[in-house]
């Protein structure tokens, strides 16, 4: 090691701020070595894509879609009044959950002092949709006519029991908050398809089914470790859809532009002496911003919509913050080639009343979701965009709190749960998984959340295994470390 750089050049706050630059000065060293297995990414990889462009060698194979939209439905919907049938609940209805379909597995702190766990068979009808035949509840008529465009997977499963863990680990493929997410993830790999619009959108709604429901915080759509510029950007339900976009009073555009171009001389100083990615981020995210003024309206801008169109969505779909718009505008950010669009719609947390709260959820649902899927296949776009709707767990068997004839309600079960697909190179009209008659354990075809992470991203024509990032001496990736693969199974 050099010992013998002059004190002085150590004061400079650029180079005792910047530990990477402190290490080059140092000379070349174990130090340094260290601090490029030990330290943020972020300095490690700054250069490793171009503001718009993905990183090098990517895809790894040829792709079946180039967007998602992910439609997650936040609180858990139940999966016997959804996508799992189980008709001989009915014949034993209100006896015990037999132990030995339990087998002394995890409950929550709600129900695992109950004195009883009595069956609650679902109240509502289920019937075969479509020439495919998936069953599908009557809760659920609109995404029933949608039935041979759907892959519906009755399989997954989590190790996460309680909400805030579970919607990490699907956000992030990690129960630990901090991880970058999935949309974060897909931005940093391949790169933007559009200028003018961020690369990962997120848009919020509160349904109708329980206006207590479990909190959303900005870390799930944020990007942990990975660049900052890969950041999901919320788009809000009010009259700044994007906080601070808009010029303030009295600053027209070109006067805008002539403050970027000092602000980005200055940043860009700083970059040269610093080499901190963030600095270059800032730079970015301003030219971004500046391109937004124009698309973000256009894109707010239903004018150009047919009656038709924004009838199929139904009524919510004029009222800013609600799922139906929200879908309306998961179309319109697919047209504009934005590459990861996530809606979460909370709610679907039920407890109790689980007949009302989830009718309402199922309404609040139903037809925006069939009439995304349908909009985007009348456009052509269905055939490189993957939807998923699903929440971060699945409900009990049993009932939680008094089960009478007409209403029960439902605790927390990750060990198998209901989803689907459709579209991007998903085998449609098909149903993958079962689990038994209870719903309670999986028989067949087991898929974890990092098995659906690792076949979005093999559908983007990602290796799930390929995507990495070091990080204090792991790899970090978004199917995690342990051994998990794509569902051939359900890919064309």
């Amino acid at each position: 090691m050099n010992f013998e750089t002059p004190i002085s050049s150590l004061q400079d706050d650029s180079i005792r701020g910047n530990r990477r630059l402190f290490l080059q000065s140092a000379g070349l060293s174990l130090g340094s070595i260290a601090a490029a297995s030990l330290g943020s990414p972020r300095t490690v990889h700054a250069d490793a894509a171009a503001a718009s462009h993905g990183l090098p060698g990517l895809p790894h194979h040829k792709a079946t879609a180039k967007r998602v939209i992910y439609l997650f439905q936040s609180g858990a919907p139940s999966q016997f009044e959804s996508f799992d049938y189980k008709p001989g609940l009915s014949k034993i209805a209100k006896t015990e959950l037999p132990n030995e379909v339990r087998m002394g597995q995890r409950l929550t702190g709600m129900t695992a002092g109950q004195a009883s766990f009595p069956i609650a068979p679902s109240i509502f009808e289920f019937k075969q949709k479509g020439e495919s035949g998936i069953w599908i509840s009557e809760l659920l008529p609109h995404i029933g006519d949608v039935a041979d465009k759907l892959c519906v997977v009755r399989s997954m499963h989590t190790e996460a029991i309680n909400h805030d863990p579970a919607i990490t680990f699907f956000q992030t493929g990690s129960q630990l908050s901090g991880r970058p997410s999935m949309g974060a993830w897909v931005a940093y790999g391949l790169g933007s398809m559009n200028e003018n619009l961020p690369t990962f959108m997120v848009l919020v709604s509160r349904g109708t089914g329980r206006a207590a429901g479990q909190p959303l915080y900005d870390r799930l759509w944020g990007t942990g470790v990975l660049p900052g510029k890969h950041q999901g950007v919320k788009l809000r339900s009010g009259s700044d859809p994007v906080l601070y976009l808009s010029n303030p009073a009295g600053c027209p555009p070109q006067v805008r532009r002539r403050i970027l171009d000092d602000l980005k001389s200055l940043n860009q100083e700083t970059y040269t002496r610093t080499l901190d990615p963030e600095v270059q981020t800032r730079i970015e995210q301003y030219e971004l911003a500046f391109r937004m003024q124009t698309a973000v309206p256009d894109l707010m801008d239903f004018s150009n919509e047919s009656a038709a169109v924004l009838d199929s969505y139904g009524p919510d779909v004029h009222k800013p913050g609600t799922y139906a718009r929200n879908c309306l505008l998961a179309r319109r950010l697919a047209e504009r080639d934005v590459r990861f669009i996530e809606l979460f719609h909370m709610g679907w947390d039920q407890h109790d009343n689980l007949p009302d709260h989830m009718g309402k959820q199922c309404k609040d649902t139903d037809q925006p979701t069939a009439a995304l899927i349908n909009d985007l296949d009348e456009r052509g776009l269905l055939e490189d965009t993957i939807v998923v709707w699903g929440g971060e767990f699945g409900r009990t068997v049993y009932c939680q709190g008094k089960l009478t004839e007409t209403n029960y309600g439902r605790d927390h079960h990750p060990r198998c749960f209901s989803i689907f697909l459709a579209g991007g190179g998903i085998k449609p009209g098909t149903v993958h998984g079962t689990t038994d008659d209870f719903s309670y354990n999986i028989v067949e075809n087991p898929v974890h959340v990092n098995d659906l992470h690792a076949t979005m991203l093999h559908a983007l024509g990602i290796d799930h295994r390929r995507l990495t990032i070091p990080f204090q001496g792991l790899d970090l990736r978004l199917s995690g470390v342990e051994d998990r693969n794509p569902v051939m199974d359900i890919l064309m």
